[in-house]
């Protein structure tokens, strides 16, 4: 049983990184399908700005009145503005964005290959010479790399604008005081650690959500299975990524 679980595991570990090399390979592969990566970028970037927007703003909201219970034990309010700007630049950013992006748009393009995958649409496309991987893969991957970057930055400024309405309305720090505060506190590393784990849970995303589409069997039902699947993988993965990076990051930095 558990050697069966390993050997399972080991089995997705290494088809799930095939396919990254793979990818990264047809990438610069040309002819670059440039009409599907914009076609996909606005399916995982535009249409997520709602949804991106709701999350982050209550997020900084939460953050801002929870950090404000300690803070105001030390007569230090005015810091919450740089904590709010601290976490969300480097933590909350990227992590719930990932996570929404994981959630819609992981789901999305699982949903969307498996579909192909069980009607033999990617055997189709195999029979007329078109690579699957160059084809289904590479449009969903880039735009992912470029859009969930994009989007962390819009969530970051969200984040900090729920922080600054909670700062200002509720606990009465001056707006330019609060401003003037959260950028103090920032500084380039901060800004760049955030987007590079944008850029790496992009991959992770979407790389599982297409692996998990790509080796869909059982028809309506493993599609449901393998959007589960992947959503769940991807969370788990943005999770652990998030982790090992901010040790890395805390050590390197």
């Amino acid at each position: 049983m558990l050697k069966n679980k390993i050997l399972t595991f080991t089995e997705y570990v290494g088809g799930v990184t095939m396919l990254l090399f793979r990818t990264l390979g047809w990438l610069f592969v040309p002819p670059l399908k440039r009409k599907q990566v914009i076609e996909q970028m606005s399916k995982a970037g535009v249409d997520s700005f709602s949804i991106v927007f709701l999350t982050a703003f209550f997020a900084g909201i939460v953050l801002a009145f929870q950090t404000a219970y300690t803070m105001k034990q030390m007569s230090a309010e005015i810091y919450i503005a740089s904590l709010v700007g601290l976490s969300m630049t480097r933590e909350l950013g990227p992590v719930f964005t990932a996570l929404v992006v994981a959630a819609r748009v992981g789901a999305s393009i699982t949903a969307e290959v498996g579909t192909m995958n069980v009607t033999e649409q990617i055997d189709a496309l195999e029979t007329l010479a078109t690579n699957p991987i160059k084809y289904l893969v590479v449009p969903r991957f880039l735009a992912l790399v470029i859009m969930l970057p994009l989007l962390t930055i819009y969530a970051d400024f969200v984040g900090i604008l729920g922080g600054f309405i909670v700062g200002v309305s509720k606990l009465h720090i001056a707006s330019h005081l609060y401003i003037s505060k959260t950028f103090d506190a920032l500084v380039y590393k901060d800004i760049f650690t955030g987007l590079l784990k944008a850029v790496i849970f992009a991959g992770i995303i979407s790389i599982v959500a297409c692996y998990e589409g790509m080796h869909t069997r059982g028809g309506a039902e493993g599609v449901g299975r393998s959007t589960t699947l992947s959503v769940v993988i991807s969370c788990m993965l943005v999770i652990s990524a998030d982790c090992f990076f901010t040790a890395l990051f805390y050590f390197m930095f």
